[in-house]
């Protein structure tokens, strides 16, 4: 009888393990057996023939299953040990469920769940960077932000150009961008001020060459104005054009710029003077023209960039092989939301079933690890998959067949024993 419970134990581990060959992040199981006998208080007898068997365990085999592309940005995959941490409470600090199924989602609150309702756990970033880190000692739940985009002042912008050679000074002075005979050339760029109001940086070349004075030939000025409104190069507005004064801008005669650093910085830009409905923060504008040049060629922009951003919508979510979690925008911004939590354990197969394909922590599992992926003994995340259940189904099938002649084994001793019985009883 204990042999046909076994058996039975068995095939119910077998079958269970084929009825979830499909299901995602499942680990498959193993029925695992020790022989019995009676104990006396000599000890165990030299004769005894033995009293059957009885189901040890049932151990559960952590392998890793294999990775599934999927559609889905929210679906993600260790690669490698950990488990994601959950919980079913959206204030909760620790986690309370573990589990290798990705599939996740999002609620109706913005929350990222599991199937079953569960949140997912995140580590809180300490800053506004990668680099700066998260802080693997606060949980939180994992949450996709619906606001927008914030706008971002430009502070940096890079203007490398060369400079024709062959110009000579303009004929008419001052600089005037309504008057094409002021300057030799010009170049613009879109700017954004604090509230992400876009506004035309445009710069204005000026050399000093004039034909047959020496010591002049390379020698170019520069002049900022946002709008078609004038600044000096200490941010402020000019009374006329007649008193707007430029950044001197000075090459060797290989053309290359012999002005140190290569950048000026116009400080407190007042807005109200381009607009004066305009209410916002002064710009602090840096230019960077180390990368110009003054070649005998036609004037020519090779960088002309800045670090300003407009106000942006949500576009969508990155997750890195890491697991920090990006919110993506359209004025190519982005958040950092968190960065997903893993956890781990000394000894998982001591992990108690939860059911719906989690674990939970035990005594017999050893203290939860947390860390990050990519760290330690950590596995990657892969983002856009999941992980498959490990069954391997050609062999839990032929393992059927052994649980099955296993079965009918132990059903044959009994039939044989009642044949025995039957044939004393009979004499």
């Amino acid at each position: 009888m204990s042999g046909l419970n076994a058996a039975a134990a068995d095939l119910q581990v077998t079958g269970n393990n084929i009825a979830n060959a499909n299901t995602t992040g499942f680990k498959e199981s193993r029925a695992e057996f020790a022989d019995v006998y009676a104990v006396s208080l000599s000890g165990l007898s030299q004769t005894q023939a033995g009293m059957g068997v009885r189901v040890s365990n049932v151990a559960q085999q952590f392998n890793q299953g294999n990775l599934e592309r999927t559609e889905s940005n929210l679906d993600l995959a260790i690669e490698g040990q950990g488990f994601f941490s959950l919980s079913s409470d959206p204030l909760a600090t620790t986690p309370t469920l573990y589990t290798r199924a990705g599939e996740f989602k999002v609620d109706n609150e913005g929350f990222v769940v599991s199937n079953q309702g569960d949140h997912l756990l995140s580590f809180a970033p300490e800053g506004g960077t990668v680099e700066e880190g998260f802080n693997e000692g606060v949980f939180q739940p994992l949450k996709i932000t619906t606001t927008q985009g914030e706008p971002v002042a430009t502070s940096q912008i890079t203007a490398g150009v060369n400079l024709d050679a062959t110009q000579v000074k303009p004929a008419n002075a001052p600089v005037d961008p309504n008057d094409p005979a002021s300057y030799n050339h010009t170049s613009s760029v879109k700017i954004y001020d604090s509230l992400g109001n876009s506004h035309i940086a445009s710069t204005y070349y000026v050399t000093e060459r004039e034909a047959g004075v020496p010591n002049t030939a390379n020698n170019w000025q520069a002049y900022l104005f946002i709008d078609g409104v004038a600044f000096n190069t200490d941010g402020s507005k000019p009374p006329s054009l007649a008193t707007h004064n430029s950044y001197a801008m000075d090459f060797n005669d290989s053309g290359e710029l012999l002005t140190t650093p290569g950048t000026i910085t116009y400080p407190n830009i007042d807005l109200a003077d381009v607009d004066p409905g305009l209410s916002v923060a002064p710009l602090n504008l840096t230019f960077n023209f180390s990368d110009s040049t003054q070649y005998s060629s036609e004037f020519s922009v090779q960088n002309l960039s800045q670090d300003g951003l407009p106000v942006g919508t949500l576009t969508g979510i990155d997750i890195n092989d890491e697991g920090v979690v990006f919110a993506r925008f359209s004025n190519g911004g982005s958040d950092i939301l968190g960065k997903v939590a893993l956890t781990r354990f000394v000894n998982p197969q001591g992990l108690t079933k939860a059911g719906d394909t989690s674990w939970q922590e035990s005594i017999d599992s050893g203290t939860s690890i947390p860390g990050q992926a990519g760290t330690g003994s950590f596995g990657l995340i892969q983002s856009g998959a999941v992980e498959s259940s490990n069954v391997d189904l050609s062999e839990q099938l032929v393992h059927l067949i052994i649980a099955q002649q296993t079965y009918q084994a132990n059903a044959q001793s009994i039939t044989t024993e009642k044949e025995v019985v039957q044939t004393v009883l009979n004499i």
